[in-house]
């Protein structure tokens, strides 16, 4: 196998990781994104003016509030592979009505990709 086939089957493996997240955006169910996220993730961005900081558990909360986002658009801009390491830049359009920039970083668990933190920008 070449380190281009392998590189290739390791972005697959990144995007169904994060395919979760957006499932679970569409769904408005953390449970249905907590499969992308190692268990100790963390989220940091600004929600206006305040600062949305603390255990991923604090964004699944919130996404069971905010509720279904059927009419989500969402496209990785980006993949940056190192080895066990990885950054993804995901753009989402119309998550209830809001925009969004979301920077993963992933690391490889016990042979699984999984997202260790995400930082965020909600465009105005």
């Amino acid at each position: 196998m070449t380190n281009v086939t392998t590189e290739t089957k390791e972005h697959e493996a990144i995007a169904e990781v994060v395919q979760h997240y957006i499932d679970g955006a569409r769904s408005g169910k953390g449970e249905d994104m907590k499969p992308a996220f190692h268990e100790d993730a963390t989220i940091f961005g600004y929600a206006g003016d305040d600062l949305f900081a603390g255990p991923i558990q604090l964004l699944f909360d919130w996404n069971d509030n905010n509720g279904p986002a059927s009419e989500l658009e969402a496209r990785i801009a980006g993949i940056d592979l190192a080895g066990t390491v990885a950054t993804v830049r995901l753009e989402l359009d119309n998550w209830t009505g809001s925009r969004f920039t979301d920077l993963f970083t992933l690391l490889k668990v016990d042979g699984e990709w999984k997202i260790i933190n995400k930082v965020f920008h909600v465009h105005s």
